[in-house]
């Protein structure tokens, strides 16, 4: 499994609804990231950045089976009020996606 990570930007003033958001993920949400082969998902928080990681074989084949996924459409629809415009996408990109230039087992 291949760790990934990405950017994403909160609204000013959105943090703690969505912060609440993620103390009470639907069960069916967790249960479909999980199918889609996802594990070891966190998101970490400083301001409005964040920065969320995950493992999985392939990120885009992971996306791809979530996207039109009518429990994840609900999820994203749920959550797009927070987020701020994703800025420095690359050509093909989804998300602002970071290299790993470290990690320690």
């Amino acid at each position: 499994m291949k760790r990934y990570a990405f950017q994403l930007r909160l609204l000013p003033g959105t943090a703690d609804a969505y912060e609440a958001a993620h103390r009470a993920v639907w069960p069916e949400m967790l249960a479909l990231l999980k199918r889609a082969g996802i594990s070891e998902y966190s998101i970490f928080r400083r301001d409005d950045l964040l920065v969320l990681t995950l493992r999985t074989e392939d990120f885009d084949a992971t996306w791809r089976a979530l996207e039109n996924h009518p429990v994840n459409l609900r999820w994203q629809q749920a959550m797009a009020p927070f987020f701020a415009p994703v800025e420095g996408l690359r050509p093909g990109e989804r998300f602002a996606m970071m290299d790993e230039v470290f990690y320690l087992a």
